[in-house]
C-alpha cells in the first residue's frame, strides 16, 4: 500500500473517523454520493469507484431522459468512473466526519465527455493555454422559509412563511436581530471550506444574499456547488428550508447566481487591471466582446430550468440581453472598475438555479474565445440598459424560454468546439426533455385561467 495511503487512515483512525462523505455534481449541479466506512475509502483513494451511470442520465426528480446515446435503457446501465480528489477535503462542521469532492472519468481523456466539473476544467485548461488561470467567486440569493421538507408538501407549495417579513433590503435590523443564525451560518461555511465574505438581507420576505470569498481555478465552482448543497443542510436541521430556485413568487425579484471574474496573467497579476485608474485593457475587452458574442447562444448553461426564464425579464433586476456597462447594473456584463487586485468582470445572466460548474465554464468558455479571436464589444451602455435593447440585435437579445434556448444552443458551433458534440448532444437534450416535463403539466395559472370561463 502507498505509505501516504496508509499514513492517511492510520491519521483517521486516531481521530475516531470512521466514515467519509463523497460528492458528484450532476447535470443540474445535484450532488449525488454516498457515506462510506474506511476500508472502502481506502479503495476509493487506490482504485478510483463507480456510480451507476442514471446518476448522469435522470433529471431532479430522478426521472430517465428519453434520449441519447451516452447512458440509456440500450446501454443497461453501467458504471461511471468516478475519482476521489483528495485535495478537496474537508471536515462537516460539528462531525467527525470528512468531506471529499469526486469527478467522473473517462477511460480515453483526460476530460469526461458529459461530467460538468471535467466540462469546467476543459475550459480551464483552454485559458491556461493562452497563459491565463482564474480567480473568481459566485454570489447567491436564497429565500429561506419556516418550513421542512413534510411542510411545504403538505401545503402544496403554497402559502409557505418567511423567516422574515417584508421587503427590507440591507436591513441591519433584520440582521442582527437572527445574528445568531447569521453568525452561525458564517461559522458554518468557513469551518466547512467555502468562506462566506459577506452577508446580508435582501429586498424581499426572509432573502439573504451570500458572496462567496474569491478563489482561484476550479475552487470557487466547488465552494460553490457545496454551499448550495449545504445551505439547505444548515437550514433544514435548523427546521427551516432555503431554496435557489430563479423566482419562486412572481410577487418579487428573482434569486441570481452572479459570477465574478478576472484572468490572472503568466507572473500572477491581474490581466483585468490597468495603469490608467479605471482603465479597461485589451484582454478584458475580449473577453467582454466573446461574453456578448456567445453567451446568448449558450444561455442554458446560466438560465438551465422552465423557472429561470421568468426571472429574465424586464425591471426585475435581471438581463433580457448581452449588454455591458461600468459599474452598471441593468447590463448583463459589468465591469467593476478598482485597484490592480480589485478590477474584474461580473456575469449577471446566471440565477441561483444554475449548477456552478457549467455557469463558470459557460462564462469563462466564451471569454477565452473572445480572447482568442479579438472580439471587440460594442460601446458600453449607459444608463437603463433595458431600454437600448435594439443596439444588442436580435442576436444579442437572450431566447424568452427553456425550450427556445436549449434549440439555440443546439445550433451552435462555438459550443461544440468548446464543450465538445458529445456533452452538446446530452446537455441540449436535457434542457428540451425539462421543458417537456414542464408542457405536459397542468399548473395553477392554467387552472385559474381556464377552468370556468373557457
Amino acid at each position: 500500500m502507498d505509505s501516504s495511503l496508509d499514513a492517511r487512515m492510520q491519521a483517521y483512525r486516531d481521530a475516531g473517523v470512521q466514515q467519509v462523505v463523497l460528492g458528484l455534481a450532476d447535470i443540474d449541479g445535484v450532488i449525488r454520493g454516498k457515506f462510506v466506512d474506511l476500508s472502502k475509502l481506502e479503495s476509493l483513494m487506490a482504485h478510483g469507484g463507480g456510480f451507476c451511470d442514471c446518476v448522469l442520465g435522470w433529471d431532479v426528480d430522478d426521472q430517465l431522459y428519453d434520449h441519447g446515446s451516452y447512458t440509456g435503457w440500450q446501454t443497461g446501465f453501467p458504471d461511471a468512473h468516478y475519482r476521489l480528489l483528495t485535495d478537496t477535503e474537508r471536515t462537516i462542521p460539528g462531525e467527525r466526519t470528512p468531506y471529499f469532492v469526486g469527478e467522473f472519468v473517462d477511460d480515453t481523456s483526460d476530460f469526461h465527455p458529459i461530467c460538468p466539473r471535467s466540462c469546467l476544467r476543459r475550459v480551464l485548461t483552454r485559458l491556461g493555454d493562452l497563459g491565463y488561470t482564474v480567480r473568481s467567486g459566485f454570489e447567491y440569493e436564497f429565500f429561506i422559509f419556516k418550513e421542512t421538507p413534510q411542510s411545504i408538501r403538505e401545503k402544496g407549495y403554497r402559502d409557505l412563511t418567511p423567516v422574515t417579513p417584508g421587503n427590507f433590503g440591507y436591513s441591519v435590523l433584520r440582521a442582527t436581530t437572527q445574528s445568531e443564525a447569521f453568525n452561525g451560518f458564517m461559522d458554518y461555511c468557513r469551518e466547512f471550506g467555502f468562506p462566506i465574505e459577506g452577508l446580508h438581507c435582501e429586498t424581499g420576505p426572509g432573502v439573504w444574499e451570500a458572496a462567496l470569498a474569491p478563489s482561484e481555478g476550479i475552487e470557487a465552482a466547488d465552494q460553490a456547488a457545496l454551499f448550495k448543497n449545504f445551505t439547505k443542510v444548515y437550514f433544514q436541521k435548523r427546521g427551516e428550508l432555503a431554496t435557489f430556485m430563479a423566482k419562486w413568487s412572481m410577487d418579487y425579484p428573482g434569486q441570481s447566481g452572479h459570477y465574478h471574474f478576472s484572468l490572472l496573467d503568466e507572473e500572477g497579476q491581474n490581466a483585468f487591471s490597468s495603469e490608467q485608474p479605471g482603465g479597461i485593457p485589451d484582454i478584458a475587452r475580449y473577453a467582454l466582446g466573446g461574453l456578448m458574442r456567445y453567451l446568448p447562444e449558450w444561455l442554458p448553461l446560466l438560465a438551465p430550468t422552465v423557472n429561470s426564464y421568468t426571472r429574465l425579464v424586464r425591471g426585475a433586476w435581471a438581463p433580457t440581453a448581452a449588454s455591458w456597462g461600468v459599474e452598471n447594473r441593468t447590463a448583463a456584463f459589468r465591469f467593476i472598475p478598482g485597484d490592480a487586485s480589485r478590477q474584474h468582470v461580473e456575469n449577471r445572466v446566471g440565477g441561483a438555479d444554475g449548477n456552478p460548474y457549467l455557469a463558470a465554464a459557460a462564462t469563462l468558455g466564451a471569454a477565452a474565445l473572445g480572447i482568442e479571436e479579438k472580439i471587440e464589444p460594442i460601446a458600453a451602455v449607459v444608463g437603463n440598459a433595458y431600454e437600448q435593447e435594439d443596439v444588442m440585435g436580435r442576436e444579442g437579445r437572450f431566447s424568452p424560454t427553456l425550450r427556445d434556448a436549449a434549440a439555440r444552443m443546439g445550433k451552435s458551433d462555438a459550443a461544440r468546439v468548446v464543450f465538445g458534440d458529445a456533452f452538446i448532444e446530452h446537455f441540449v437534450g436535457t434542457r428540451i426533455w425539462e421543458a417537456q416535463e414542464s408542457e405536459r403539466s397542468v399548473n395553477d395559472w392554467q387552472l385559474n385561467r381556464y377552468l370556468e370561463i373557457i
